[in-house]
């Protein structure tokens, strides 16, 4: 099973998500994170607060969704935050797909120590929505009620 995450630069939320998604995940689920506008890297506070967390960070990047063309995943989420005017990317096929809103951490403006807690708050907030994410009976539900889960997932 493959999930998908999906965001505007690819440097903050969808690089976050798919971090700890493949922290928490059990064998046989995988994520991924693509941008419409990738920044080209990580953002530098995003490997921090995933260190701090003590999940790994290697071979994240920052790419472009056309990297996954071929992956066919099972799950789509987006996390930018539609509130801040972001052009949210859209990704077709018949993948079950939900809206995980997110503030930008990169954006918020504050002392170094706020930013941080900024970072921290956001990654909280992604453990939070991906381990309810991951205590669903997957297996056992249809396609709206898997949408409606996780929609609610989403309000976390």
């Amino acid at each position: 099973m493959n999930v998908l995450f999906l965001c505007t630069a690819n440097s903050c939320r969808s690089i976050l998500s798919e971090a700890v998604f493949n922290h928490l995940a059990p064998a046989g689920i995988r994520a991924y994170s693509a941008g419409s506008q990738p920044k080209g890297e990580v953002h530098p506070l995003s490997l921090k607060t995933l260190a701090r967390a003590g999940i790994a960070t290697d071979g994240l990047y920052s790419k472009s969704s056309d990297e996954h063309q071929d992956l066919a995943p099972d799950f789509v989420i987006t996390v930018c935050d539609k509130a801040a005017g972001e052009a949210c990317p859209v990704f077709f096929g018949p993948a079950v797909k939900a809206h995980w809103g997110l503030a930008d951490p990169s954006e918020y403006r504050g002392s170094p120590e706020e930013i941080e807690a900024a970072f921290d708050a956001a990654l909280d907030r992604i453990s939070t929505r991906v381990q309810a994410f991951l205590a669903l009976p997957l297996g056992t539900m249809g396609s709206e009620q898997l949408r409606a889960e996780l929609a609610l997932i989403g309000t976390l």
